[in-house]
């Protein structure tokens, strides 16, 4: 069977339709491009047939990309070159792209082709774009919840069937750049005014109207402007003054945006300044080649496994214990404040009804009206639609009574971090709950097993960490304590699901897996201050490296005084072993001076009235005075990326991890850990165990026993193994 069907009516009109085997979306696979193939050949080659309809059989969407085994799979049959068959695979499928676009219109007039027309039903990524770009004529359904565009760049790769230099072509460099340096995705109606699409008709009307344009559309209708003898780039070529500018200030805003660390950006406006001078054939062999380039970078592939099927996977409950669903029907909230808030505004946002209490009422509807302003601003953005706030309002009771939260299935306790008021309230939410409701703790530093301590049914107890705010981050920690069982879990990981967020599954352990990681990294930067060295050395080399911000500007954003008490309540748990002493002595300088961070417009940078951070505070030149010898760029580099990543190791060696999928997903969404290298364990395979344990011991010798190499690393060296090798995709550890 194929994943494309073939039928010709009696007018004449052919339509090819997209309907992928097996799954909910259509995905491209190298059989289906060939099938495909045949039958833009036998509709060319039969008289009878005027023209074409491409489209799809999935309701509300067209397709949802290509499926990305396709390039290894290209790379792995060409054995010792694999550069060269991944470039000739992507040439096979240029060339059925270009045998659409020109249809069999003659080579020298431009005349005697069939009409090609796109009717996409809804949502079209990827190659569901870049096959419509090929067609004469794009028309979408009027599906607001589509959504149309180039999504490539957000896995570490760029448009490579086409789409960049199509796009490009028919919009300029200027206009495309959202599409396929920030992969903006549009809808139906913003996709058409952007000019990517042209035209956007009634859901019932696609087919009709699609078959319209086919039998009165001319020659000059499906010429492609770049195939005409008169063709002019719009905002101009990069030889022309406009054209020039264009391509100087792209050239600056991409290293800007991505400090040289991704190389998709980089290659995709290669392919496009190169593409731009020469014929369309020529440029089309330009992009493959940037594309090979990329795929051959072991950046893309550790992105497109951890942003793409990590994530996918994860997302879909690859760590999901067996047993029957567990969708969340109601959700009790207890705490009303920010966290507790956006907690309740992501439920109701997914249809779950939502019992949000406090001890005031006016604090719990506080917590509300943080849905209604959040849907306000939507509204006012055209995100959302009055209707759609007065729904989500309706699904949210604010209350100071427990016993609304009879008949809940799943109660999130968000309350203020200190373990005697969270056993009060779980206490008194046993009282009112069923029997079987699962009882999950919002928490990023309290042990779960202690936590449950105050449970009658510690198997239904469980932590869920999520990360601030709510409604943006898209991670979400769970914790399972030492008693928790396995519907707990599902239970977590469904209501996760529900929200749209990404769950990783981590054992109980101080600080979990992700503030077990970045409180070294931030830690690191601090230490440095300390030591004399220049604090913008410490943020840029940070950055330079691909992380979103740099540990004093982090540590800024999460505030001060919450690093102290995380500081204090670490020492009184580890005593004379607590390693961060010299830290402490910044961070607590800091808070007694009363600089808390950007919540006190203070920190170690400093701000205008209006909260816009306005530089490094010079203050902290005067008390920690810069050394004369300042560190290399990429020593600073290995301390801030090795703090992380040892933590990272060590977790997966104590059983915290279990899954290192797991790790270098809510590495990456947890706190933004270099995205390039697909996350810590990505990393480490990148650079090789043995330089890793180079790195760890030339640190260790300088800067102290925190970066002792673990004998998990050590051991990989010797044996020469990767983790993904090691640990397989299945990512469990012993």
């Amino acid at each position: 069977m194929s994943d494309f069907n073939y039928a010709v009516d009696a007018d004449g009109v052919a339509t090819i339709t997209w309907d992928t085997i097996g799954k909910s979306m259509n995905v491209m696979s190298i059989q289906a491009f060939h099938d495909l193939d045949g039958l833009i050949d036998t509709a060319l080659a039969d008289d009878a047939v005027k023209g074409v309809i491409i489209t799809s059989g999935k309701e509300g969407s067209f397709a949802g990309g290509m499926d990305l085994n396709i390039i290894a799979k290209m790379k792995e049959d060409a054995g010792d070159n694999p550069a060269q068959g991944l470039f000739d695979g992507l040439m096979q499928m240029h060339a059925i792209l270009r045998k659409i676009e020109r249809a069999g219109m003659d080579a020298k007039t431009n005349k005697g082709g069939k009409p090609i027309v796109a009717a996409l039903p809804g949502t079209a990524l990827g190659i569901g774009l870049e096959l419509p770009l090929s067609c004469h004529h794009i028309i979408a359904a009027d599906n607001p919840k589509a959504k149309i565009g180039l999504p490539e760049i957000m896995v570490g790769i760029f448009p490579g069937m086409g789409g960049t230099t199509r796009l490009v072509r028919k919009m300029g460099a200027m206009a495309a750049s959202p599409l396929l340096l920030q992969g903006k995705l549009n809808n139906p109606k913003a996709a058409k005014a952007a000019g990517v699409i042209d035209e956007v008709v009634p859901a019932d009307e696609l087919l009709s109207r699609a078959k319209e344009w086919v039998l009165n559309a001319t020659d000059a209708d499906i010429l492609k402007p770049w195939d005409g003898k008169k063709y002019k780039m719009p905002g101009g070529a990069p030889y022309h003054p406009a054209g020039f500018m264009t391509f100087v200030g792209a050239s600056a805003m991409v290293h800007g945006n991505t400090k040289g660390v991704y190389p998709a950006a980089k290659a995709l406006l290669s392919a496009v300044y190169e593409g731009a001078m020469v014929p369309f054939d020529t440029a089309i062999r330009i992009e493959a080649r940037w594309f090979t380039n990329v795929m051959m970078n072991p950046s893309s592939g550790a992105m497109i496994r951890s942003l793409f099927i990590n994530k996918e996977a994860l997302e879909k409950g690859a760590n999901r214990p067996d047993v029957p669903p567990q969708t969340v029907k109601k959700v009790g909230i207890i705490g009303a404040g920010m966290m507790g808030a956006s907690i309740a505004l992501v439920s109701a946002m997914a249809g779950i009804e939502v019992v949000l209490i406090d001890q005031k009422q006016e604090a719990a509807d506080k917590g509300k009206d943080y849905t209604a302003t959040y849907m306000d601003k939507g509204i006012a953005r055209r995100k959302a639609t009055p209707e759609k706030k007065e729904a989500a309002l309706a699904l949210i009771t604010a209350t100071t009574d427990y016993a609304a939260l009879k008949g809940c299935d799943l109660i999130v306790e968000a309350v203020f971090e200190d373990p005697k008021i969270k056993a009060i309230v779980t206490k008194s939410v046993q009282e009112v709950v069923d029997a079987d409701c699962i009882f999950a703790t919002n928490t990023s530093t309290l042990p779960i097993s202690e936590l449950a301590k105050a449970s009658n049914n510690t198997d239904q107890f469980i932590g869920i960490h999520f990360f601030s705010p709510v409604e943006k981050m898209m991670l979400v920690e769970i914790i399972k304590g030492k008693e928790t069982g396995g519907r707990a879990v599902a239970k977590a990981l469904d209501f996760v699901r529900q929200i749209r967020k990404t769950p990783i599954v981590v054992n109980d352990e101080r600080f979990f897996y992700a503030n077990r990681c970045i409180i070294p990294y931030i830690n690191e930067g601090i230490r440095m201050v300390k030591e004399g060295v220049a604090p913008a050395l410490v943020e840029n080399a940070a950055k330079l490296v691909g992380m979103p911000l740099g540990p004093l500007q982090l540590v800024d954003e999460t505030s001060i005084d919450l690093g102290v008490k995380i500081a204090k309540a670490t020492k009184a748990a580890m005593g004379d072993a607590y390693p961060d002493g010299a830290v402490d002595e910044v961070l607590f300088w800091m808070a007694d001076e009363g600089r808390l961070g950007r919540k006190s417009n203070s920190g170690f940078y400093a701000y205008d009235d209006k909260g816009k951070r306005q530089g490094l505070w010079e203050g902290l030149a005067a008390k920690y005075p810069l050394a004369d010898d300042q560190p290399d760029l990429h020593d600073v580099q290995h301390r801030l990326l090795m703090a992380q990543v040892l933590e990272a190791v060590r977790a997966l060696d104590e059983g915290v991890l279990e899954d290192i999928r797991e790790g270098d997903v809510g590495a990456i969404l947890g706190w933004g850990f270099a995205p390039w290298s697909g996350g810590p364990f990505s990393w480490l395979d990148i650079i090789g165990a043995g330089r890793a344990v180079e790195i760890c011991d030339a640190l260790t010798a300088e800067h102290g026993a925190r970066f002792t190499t673990p004998d998990l690393l050590r051991d990989m060296a010797a044996k020469g193994e990767t983790f993904y090798g090691r640990f397989g995709e299945s990512a469990k550890a012993a």
